[in-house]
């Protein structure tokens, strides 16, 4: 038997902006956000673009998927600043591996590049155990959005 293989679609990229505004919690005695928190910025990107794009951790969840951070990384320009309004900019990178990257731009009121950065995901199933083969689930959710062909 032949298996046919899948072709990926370059041109195709999903993208969501989200807006936050910083928190008092989220900053050091100057007024400036800490470091850790593009972390979670970066996850509230993520979820903004599951809400967006139908590819949720509570979609992920119902297929008996969880999907563990294994790698990220965070390149700092500028800093935010309590009170400020910054857009988080979300992309899914296309790769034909069992994993879910995304890269991230998080831009300041003044529209320049505060924090760009990235993370990599790879699917675990309920007994965990890592999957190297994509889950049946996210290869119909890449079809759909015209990531794969």
């Amino acid at each position: 038997m032949i298996k046919r293989k899948e072709q990926y679609n370059e041109a195709t990229q999903l993208s969501v902006t989200h807006e936050i505004r910083v928190r008092f919690n989220e900053t050091d005695p100057l007024g400036i956000v800490w470091h850790g928190y593009y972390i979670t910025y970066f996850e509230d990107g993520r979820e903004a673009f599951g809400r967006e794009h139908g590819l949720s951790y509570l979609d992920v969840n119902h297929h008996g998927y969880t999907t563990p951070i294994v790698k990220s990384s965070c390149e700092h320009k500028l800093s935010l600043r309590y009170g400020d309004v910054a857009r988080i900019e979300t992309t899914i990178v296309d790769s034909p591996a069992a994993k879910m990257i995304f890269r991230y731009k998080i831009f300041d009121a003044k529209n320049e590049i505060a924090c760009t950065g990235e993370t990599v995901q790879v699917f675990v199933d309920a007994k965990g155990d890592l999957i190297l083969n994509l889950p049946p689930f996210f290869e119909d959710w890449k079809r759909k959005v015209g990531l794969l062909k």
